[in-house]
């Protein structure tokens, strides 16, 4: 079996590689039980800390049909497609955003389609698909009105996932994804970066920006769990998708005055008095759209799960990524 994951340098990409080299099986789209004889990690730059013979590694841009086409040919059974220009950049570059989100994402789904080999194709979506007045709680019957590029980018993923899936070309499942926290590296481009920010960089003893308000409520799942996530939505078979084929993740809401109150209980308070308060207008107007809370108790029926509360995540970071546990010689000293 051979399976190609977009996006494989990236961070969620490479944890992902890991986790299924480490499985060594997942099921195809007939629900066999195969072998994981080859990962192809596409992305524009090469993946790199692989030294598995399992693992192709191939730098190239997601929008070259010649490229994609060329790693089709070597028999593609499924797409793990997280590849994406993230929403404050695509919010901010218009064509990029275009080009990457939707556009690449038309011409996988196209190669795959020409395959004829109808694969399995798991598609991140996102809580942006969301915006506008909310309830309290998003059910499944919510209609997506998203209030960004990427939000409109993602939803009409969504629907082509949907339709090419309706007419036999591929077994699509669309997993809408909880913002990921914590986030381990740099910040990037995200609207939600802030969300691992405040975490991420008291926690090494750097000054982090939190651009939202106290009150701002988001809806978070870990790296831990968005990994499982994945592998539990491409192992689910079509059958279990009668319901529709977008699944809305468990998560963890929590306003960002309570990350802050974990953070402060696992790390001391020097480690929170590194987080500066500064409003930025577009951040707060693109994350303020997305739901804090949504019904998942469908993923939950599915055999998805999600973190116990936000302390915990906080921990899960610790332990996975923070590099010489810094966040307990800050509350040692204090």
């Amino acid at each position: 079996m051979r399976v190609l994951i977009t996006g494989g340098a990236g961070f969620l990409g490479k944890r992902l590689a890991n986790k299924l080299l480490q499985r060594g099986r997942l099921k195809d789209a007939a629900g066999r039980e195969r072998t994981v004889e080859q990962l192809v990690l596409l992305d524009v730059v090469a993946a790199e800390g692989f030294a598995d013979p399992r693992v192709k590694v191939v730098a190239g841009d997601i929008c070259d049909t010649q490229l994609l086409n060329g790693i089709f040919d070597s028999g593609i059974s499924s797409v793990f497609h997280l590849a994406a220009v993230v929403s404050g950049q695509a919010e901010a570059d218009f064509d990029l955003g275009m080009r990457i989100n939707l556009d690449a994402s038309r011409q996988l789904l196209d190669v795959c389609r020409s395959s004829g080999r109808r694969p399995k194709v798991v598609f991140t979506s996102s809580v942006a698909v969301y915006g506008g007045a909310l309830p309290d709680v998003v059910q499944d019957t919510t209609a997506l009105n998203p209030q960004s590029s990427y939000g409109v980018q993602k939803a009409v993923g969504e629907l082509l996932v949907k339709d090419y899936s309706r007419r036999g070309f591929i077994d699509g499942r669309v997993l809408r994804l909880p913002t990921i926290s914590v986030r381990p590296g740099k910040p990037n481009k995200a609207a939600s970066s802030f969300a691992s920010g405040i975490i991420r960089e008291p926690l090494q003893g750097e000054e982090a920006i939190c651009p939202v308000s106290p009150e701002t409520r988001l809806w978070l799942l870990s790296p831990r769990l968005a990994i499982e996530s994945l592998i539990v939505g491409h192992e689910l078979e079509a059958a279990a998708l009668e319901g529709g084929r977008s699944i809305n993740l468990p998560g963890v809401s929590v306003t960002v005055a309570e990350m802050v109150a974990a953070l402060e209980k696992v790390a001391g308070p020097a480690t929170v008095q590194r987080i500066r308060w500064q409003t930025d207008p577009m951040v707060e107007r693109i994350v303020g759209s997305w739901p804090g809370r949504w019904d998942a108790s469908r993923a939950e029926a599915l055999g998805f799960s999600c973190d116990s509360d936000f302390e915990g995540i906080v921990r899960a970071y610790i332990e996975d990524d923070l590099p010489a546990n810094q966040a307990t010689e800050d509350r040692n000293t204090n």
